[in-house]
């Protein structure tokens, strides 16, 4: 093991071990995530995406307290961690990469949803034409009386 304790008392070696594990946990989210974009499914979605933030919110504070860990700067510049930072940062690329791809899927409904709510409105609009009493044509709600 590689010397260097945090307040908690883990070694440079052993927090990253542990943002390893997270990065590996969040990567695993984000597939889930893309599973359930696929299915189309918001509650598992509303779920998932709050298991995801609070994960990004443990990762976000063990990267302070690795930035702020004195040893830890140490063994990072003696060379030390060079092959378990590496892998942390490929790790980290490909949970970014994955969720971009989310990203992409999630515009693609939003673009369907709304071709769907145009094409739904338009042809509401066709058959909600009507006649007022002065036999002018009237089309949409308001030719009801209704208003929102």
């Amino acid at each position: 093991m590689l010397s260097g304790s945090t307040s908690q008392g883990l070694t440079s070696t052993e927090l990253l071990a542990k943002q390893h594990q997270q990065l590996t946990s969040l990567a695993q989210i984000i597939a889930n995530e893309k599973q359930i974009l696929q299915q189309h499914n918001p509650q598992a979605l509303l779920d998932i995406s709050q298991e995801k933030n609070t994960l990004l919110l443990a990762i976000q504070q063990l990267d302070q307290e690795i930035s702020q860990n004195q040893a830890f700067a140490q063994d990072k510049a003696a060379g030390k961690l060079t092959v378990q930072l590496k892998e942390i940062t490929l790790l980290l690329s490909n949970c970014q990469q994955k969720n971009l791809v989310n990203g992409q899927i999630i515009q693609q409904s939003q673009l369907a949803v709304e071709r769907m709510k145009t094409s739904l409105l338009e042809q509401h609009n066709k058959n909600a034409i009507t006649y007022n009493s002065k036999g002018k044509k009237s089309a949409g709600l308001s030719s009801l009386g209704l208003k929102a």
